[in-house]
């Protein structure tokens, strides 16, 4: 028996019945879902519907099928396609019936379809791939982006029929993360059926052919081994000149080709004009372009034509100029990812690697890199010539280097997934101005930083884009804020200035992870100890007072007047013995975890004896980190930055201030790292049906929403299962006593209007109402002093005292649903104790979120008072989570308070707010942004 290819597979009930008019497909082509992708190599392919104009590129793609292809996909003899079927499989809707086709280097080199069968929610599904792409994931390309277009049009499964031979079609449903049932329906023929829902199996899968395709892809960009740059002229001085100095002098294992205009030499290596002069023979992986703007467009297509593998545009004069900036851009990405080519920039400064087995420094710094184990990313070129400058002073060597400039396509998503499996890559450096996708580094960054640390500026931290608006959430979730729940999330270690940036890279770099915050000082001066003790302090960690064992052992070889405890002072005169043995006894106290070693230049000592025996004290420490402060010194040792071999390389900062906050973030890192990575929440009591009911009614009459009435407030918060008050809108006193009458008294009153936002300080809200005529009173006087704009009013049971808390979400452009969690009630903007995550959220997630306030030990049990259920708040902040998740039409919404007791959680006050879903492509689902 053949083994079938494992990227075929038939339709055959569809394929009969008759297609829509040709019109009524093209009205409607969804340019939505034309995306481009990598394939499992890291070539980069487009995905796109049919249009009825492919029909002859569709009639080729056929005729060169191998017969054994034709006959899984037709499950007999088909050489040709009739003119029917053509028809047919060009002219969709678009909606029952989708097909998409995947075309690589201008060719159409696979296709796909799902036909609706008319059974509830089902479709047959069916693709083909051109034998000489097999094997590259284009089968399970196809599969993921058709189920995700298939969602939204009311599909749920799909079915597909395949020859019982084909086992390699079967095991690709399989492993493509769907549950698959299969049954023999024919004779020698077995249908297969999965829903298409995007369950953690499936997402989970697609991540990791998402992770392997872009290490692939990178591997091109990072690991050429030819390049030419365009704009290499004779003038030193000029950008391309200087980047092709580099090359060429720097190491390149490879070839490199310098490009003019007039095609002169350049450094003794011979000249060429364009491209296309280049030898018949000489392979061109990687194009640097360091010419104007205007021409960068033919460059690019030149490069396609050598089949080069990535380009990079360090030229100015795009998206960052102004709308045709951008729109050169935006036909730079298209030519480029046509041409299967990944574009770095453009404006940026160029790439680096210095693998022995690469040697490239494709950059115009003035800086080369010096060789180490941590990766830089800078999406300013300045930053970059700075932070390579600042990387090499310090002695910290780097594995590669990227600057992305305008990002318009490799960005830091792509780097992180190549530099989590990079041998030579230990920590993780980036400068970042902006996020892309920032949905998708949330979900890479969560996994990288598990394996290794993520240190990263963000600049734009100002309040410019505080927005005021109607809901306590909206207004508290500043760009800041968001950017640090992002990062809290993600074991991404923030920092604010290239200072701490390099400090801490150093640190994780050069040094294990300390075990905890335990630190103990160790120095020659009094004053500095001091210092350092106190920054340990204020950022987080601990000086324990050191054992009796251990300052018995000291007191041996120290002078009676030294201080042993913590810090550990050996005066002024101390000699290097004494910092040898002075840390190897601190080190092996069980109460330290880490050790800041001080010196301080006295007239009788000097520097490189103690750096010796400090990197010594270090290297003797399999499992201690130790952070060396050399204070008034111009430089830092060569024992600490180029230590004697078999020797470990001690960080050396210039204060202990910055020693004790490096130490603090690996610390912080260490704890999150070995923290569980939690899992998604498994909530009972959803009544998703119910909840897109309340949803349709709030947008009913082609509105884009608004906020809703509280009924149906109520209703949507009740399908997912979040408690809130017993609650009744009434028009009038009467009203209002009934149903007071009803929910048993005391109660409370409040203005029915959600526009009210501080309802508190209008008089808009009154409790703990005992009587009828204390309402009717109420309510009189609630109406008279603030009119129609009352809006009726609400009556409510009164809840049990507790800890006012408030729970919200707002819908941001660019991160999508945050949930925020603080203290409520009146006091939550005064106090403005409250913190974020962004989605999806783990249960470890929303445990954290609640205890990270300030005033989380009120949740816990403060001075005596009960402990609130914190089981239920963190249910609760989950169930609002999901509800944001699963409902994008909430653009913001507010549970304020939230009353948390010992006995559980209730929402006392809940505005909603619905709008327009904004376009948001599926996290997961493999595609170039």
């Amino acid at each position: 028996m053949t083994t079938a290819p494992a990227a075929v597979i038939g339709l055959r009930t569809a394929d009969a019945s008759p297609g829509p008019a040709a019109a009524t497909a093209a009205a409607s082509y969804p340019t939505e879902l034309v995306v481009d992708a990598l394939a499992a190599d890291g070539t980069v392919v487009r995905i796109r519907p049919i249009r009825p104009d492919d029909a002859a590129a569709l009639v080729e793609f056929h005729r060169r099928l191998s017969p054994e292809t034709v006959h899984l996909r037709f499950f007999s003899a088909h050489p040709r396609l009739s003119p029917r079927e053509v028809d047919r499989f060009t002219v969709v809707d678009y909606h029952d019936r989708l097909a998409l086709v995947i075309e690589a280097d201008g060719t159409l080199v696979a296709v796909g379809r799902y036909d609706a069968t008319g059974r509830d929610g089902e479709a047959e599904v069916a693709f083909v791939v051109a034998e000489k792409y097999h094997h590259r994931g284009l089968g399970t390309l196809l599969l993921e982006h058709l189920a995700v277009a298939a969602r939204p049009r009311g599909i749920r499964c799909f079915v597909a029929d395949t020859l019982a031979q084909n086992g390699p079609m079967l095991d690709m449903f399989r492993a493509a993360g769907f549950r698959v049932t299969s049954h023999r329906v024919d004779i020698g023929v077995v249908q297969v059926t999965f829903p298409i829902d995007a369950t953690d199996d499936l997402v989970d899968a697609a991540d990791q052919r998402s992770h392997a395709a872009d290490r692939r892809s990178m591997d091109r960009l990072l690991r050429p081994r030819s390049v030419a740059v365009v704009g290499a002229g004779t003038r030193p001085g000029g950008i391309g000149h200087e980047v092709f100095r580099n090359i060429a002098e720097g190491g390149f294992t490879g070839a490199v080709y310098p490009v003019n205009r007039t095609g002169e030499a350049v450094l003794g290596r011979p000249g060429y004009a364009t491209l296309l002069d280049l030898p018949p023979g000489a392979d061109v992986d990687l194009v640097v372009v360091a010419i104007p703007a205007a021409g960068v467009l033919d460059v690019a297509a030149q490069a396609v034509t050598r089949r080069a593998r990535a380009l990079v545009v360090l030229s100015a004069g795009f998206a960052e100029t102004g709308p045709e900036g951008a729109d050169l851009q935006r036909r730079l990405v298209d030519a480029a990812r046509r041409g299967g080519m990944r574009l770095v920039g453009p404006n940026c400064l160029g790439l680096a690697n210095t693998a022995d087995d690469v040697s490239l420094d494709a950059t115009f710094a003035p800086t080369t890199p010096v060789p180490g184990d941590t990766a830089l990313l800078s999406q300013s070129g300045a930053v970059g010539i700075v932070a390579l400058a600042e990387a090499a002073s310090i002695g910290l060597g780097l594995s590669s280097f990227v600057s992305v400039g305008n990002k318009a396509d490799v960005s830091g998503n792509d780097l992180l997934e190549y530099w989590q499996d990079d041998p030579a890559t230990k920590v993780i450096c980036l400068y970042l101005e902006s996020f892309g996708n920032p949905r998708r580094f949330a979900r890479v960054a969560r996994r990288v930083s598990r394996a290794k640390p993520i240190v990263t500026l963000k600049s734009g931290r100002s309040t410019a884009g505080h927005r005021g608006t109607l809901s306590h959430t909206a207004a508290a979730a500043t760009s800041d804020v968001v950017v640090d729940a992002l990062f809290a999330q993600t074991g991404v270690i923030r920092v604010d200035t290239l200072s701490e940036l390099f400090d801490t890279a150093v640190v994780l770099a050069d040094q294990p992870l300390p075990l905890g915050r335990r630190v103990a000082v160790v120095g020659n001066s009094g004053g500095p100890g001091i210092l350092a003790a106190d920054a340990c302090e204020a950022a987080g960690l601990v000086l324990p007072e050191l054992g009796a064992d251990t300052q018995a052992a000291l007191r041996v070889f120290l002078p009676s007047t030294a201080s042993t405890a913590n810090p550990v002072d050996l005066l002024a005169s101390a000699p290097a013995r004494h910092y040898a043995q002075a840390l190897a006894v601190v080190l092996a106290d069980p109460a330290v975890d880490a050790v800041i070693a001080i010196y301080t230049p006295p007239t009788v000592t000097t520097a490189d004896p103690i750096a010796v025996a400090i990197a010594a004290a270090s290297t003797g420490s399999a499992t201690k980190p130790v952070v060396a402060c050399f204070l008034a010194c111009p430089t830092v040792p060569a024992a600490l930055r180029h230590p004697q071999a078999g020797m470990r390389r001690v960080p050396c900062l210039p204060a202990p201030e910055r020693a004790a906050s490096a130490l603090a973030r690996a610390a912080r890192y260490r704890e999150w790292a070995e923290r569980p990575a939690g899992r998604p929440a498994d909530l009972a009591g959803i009544d998703e049906l119910a909840a897109a009911a309340v949803v349709r009614r709030g947008r009913a009459g082609d509105r884009t929403g608004g906020w809703l009435p509280a009924a149906d407030v109520q209703a949507l918060l009740r399908a997912y299962g979040i408690a809130v008050a017993d609650t009744e809108a009434v028009a009038d006193s009467d009203q209002a006593v009934a149903v007071a009458g009803r929910l048993g008294y005391p109660v409370a009153l409040k203005a029915a209007s959600p526009e009210i936002v501080h309802k508190t300080d209008v008089g808009a809200v009154r409790l703990g109402l005992g009587s009828d005529a204390e309402l009717r009173e109420a309510f009189e006087r609630m109406r008279s002093d603030l009119g129609p704009p009352m809006g009726g009013g609400l009556v409510q049971a009164m809840v049990e005292p507790g800890v006012e808390t408030v729970v919200g979400v707002v819908h941001d452009p660019l991160f999508g649903p945050l949930i925020m969690f603080g203290l409520g009630g009146v006091t939550t903007e005064l106090l403005g104790d409250r913190a974020f995550r962004i989605l999806p959220m783990t249960d470890i997630d929303a445990a954290e979120l609640v205890r990270s306030l300030r005033c989380s030990p009120l949740l816990t049990g403060y001075r005596g008072s009960a402990p609130v259920a914190l089981a239920a708040l963190e249910d609760l902040v989950l169930r609002v989570a999901r509800l944001a998740e699963q409902v994008p039409e909430i653009a913001e919404l507010d549970l304020n308070p939230v009353i948390a007791t010992a006995h559980g959680v209730v929402a006392v006050d809940a505005k909603v707010r619905l709008a327009s879903p904004p376009p948001s492509p599926e996290s997961w689902l493999p595609r170039l942004a």
